[in-house]
């Protein structure tokens, strides 16, 4: 669609709407920026704006006319926004085409897409395949992009024929892909998460394959074959797509695994050893499985084992993902606020090797708890939680005869509680297998906080 002139409606005026009003605007469509939420004023939002954005955006808040509907030639529609909302149904109904934000900016970005989806994983995986094609192609031909926190459209019109689109994809902004076709794609896992929004996991599983919707045979899809959801999707799509496996417990005739403390690799890009675990700076098996499928996505892209090796060597634990923060009178702090969901959270507790005070609880996105628990084994030593799940996850602690648990009302409380019960030679873990909505804006500001009151007690211990 030529953008130039046409009347776009953005719904949802959170980071990704402003982005893309942005990008309209700079494209030179008229962009219409609507948001629902009653608590926003025209002014605050007007000021989030880039100059040019600001200066030919209408801005619409609270009800949304028809006559805006029927103005429009286009809708994007913000990741956050639920796709079967009354007045999205509105616009569907009146026959107005509906993009998502990624959709919009891959339409107006130039050059080659590496995209990465998956419950779990898809931020340090990107992250790391970002560092991995910044060493091959350079820094300023390489956009790290999507779900990780940079909206893709920020970066659209400064890509060319030569850029490299490294993007983080998330299940909210498959749902309204139309063109977009990355020429690698991944697939991490696949967990329940999210259900509140897809309703079922089938649901949830079909908009995670679509990642693939564009793919064709000169592209590749590198997939988890612990995975059994993923291993039967890879059998499916052979032959559409060229299909690359990685696994973390077995040996693969073709693909990348992990044997006697190595990562090797076989097949299409050669044979041999990649690099010994105890080279990384990442704890735990899925950090093993996040290599591997950032290492196969670089080589599926033509960068060679040895560019590869070297980023392997340097790179560290993204931000908020059991990201390690301080040791304090021999306890150890660790920050996963990441950990959103009951599956990203059983992997950081499988990754401690100490006795663990652990901090849960938080949005309710209509999780189950038990496997959580159970991975509990003798790793974790008392169960701290705060949140509108405190009580259903305490419900289903003592379902498995897990103890101590302690609720609190606060997150400060919840800390405080923590520093009671860790002894030297503990760990206390923040990682709440829930979203942090309703406490905190995000998971960011969840972990920042978290790091922060650390910081503080270190000050204070001082």
């Amino acid at each position: 669609m030529e953008l130039k002139g046409k009347t776009v409606l953005v719904f949802g005026a959170g980071k990704s709407g402003i982005g893309a009003a942005g990008l309209l605007a700079d494209a030179g469509a008229l962009p219409v920026l609507y948001d629902g939420n009653e608590k926003l004023t025209e002014e605050a939002v007007r000021k989030s704006l880039s100059s040019s954005a600001a200066e030919c955006t209408q801005i619409v808040l609270k009800e949304l006319p028809d006559e805006q509907i029927r103005r429009a030639d286009l809708c994007v529609l913000s990741p956050g926004v639920p796709t079967d909302l009354p007045d999205v149904n509105r616009i569907r109904d009146a026959g107005v085409p509906i993009w998502g934000e990624v959709e919009l900016a891959y339409q107006c970005s130039q050059g080659e897409v590496l995209a990465i989806t998956g419950t779990n994983g898809k931020t340090t995986t990107t992250a790391l395949l970002g560092e991995i094609m910044k060493r091959h192609a350079g820094e300023e031909k390489v956009f790290v992009v999507g779900n990780i926190g940079n909206p893709y459209t920020d970066a659209a019109l400064r890509t060319d024929r030569d850029s490299i689109c490294v993007a983080e994809i998330s299940s909210f902004q498959l749902e309204t892909i139309h063109a977009f076709h990355p020429h690698v794609s991944a697939i991490t896992n696949i967990t329940p998460d999210h259900l509140n929004r897809h309703h079922t996991m089938e649901e949830y599983i079909r908009v995670k394959e679509m990642i693939t919707l564009n793919q064709t045979p000169e592209d590749y899809l590198v997939l988890n074959y612990e995975d059994s959801e993923l291993r039967s999707f890879g059998q499916r799509i052979a032959g559409k797509v060229r299909v690359l496996w990685f696994s973390s417990a077995r040996v693969l005739e073709e693909g990348m695994y992990v044997e006697d403390g190595v990562i090797r690799m076989s097949g299409p890009f050669g044979n041999g050893d990649l690099i010994p675990v105890d080279q990384l700076h990442l704890l735990g098996a899925h950090n093993y499985e996040n290599v591997c499928t950032a290492a196969l996505c670089a080589l599926a892209a033509g960068v060679s084992a040895d560019e590869i090796r070297e980023v392997l060597k340097a790179f560290r634990a993204v931000e908020h993902r059991i990201e390690f923060v301080e040791e304090i009178d021999g306890v150890a702090w660790y920050n996963d606020s990441k950990g959103t969901n009951p599956d990203a959270a059983i992997k950081a507790v499988q990754a401690m090797i100490r006795p663990t005070v652990l901090i849960g609880g938080g949005y309710d996105k209509d999780s189950s708890y038990d496997e959580w628990i159970e991975s509990f084994g003798g790793k974790v030593k008392a169960l701290v939680l705060v949140g509108a799940t405190k009580e259903k996850i305490a419900e289903c602690a003592a379902k498995h005869g897990f103890e101590p648990v302690y609720l609190c009302e606060s997150f400060r409380e919840a800390f405080d509680r923590c520093r009671e019960l860790a002894l030297s030679g503990d760990a206390v873990l923040l990682s709440p297998a829930c979203a942090s909505w309703g406490m905190f804006r995000n998971y960011e500001e969840r972990g920042e906080i978290f790091k922060e009151m650390v910081r503080e007690l270190k000050r204070v211990e001082k």
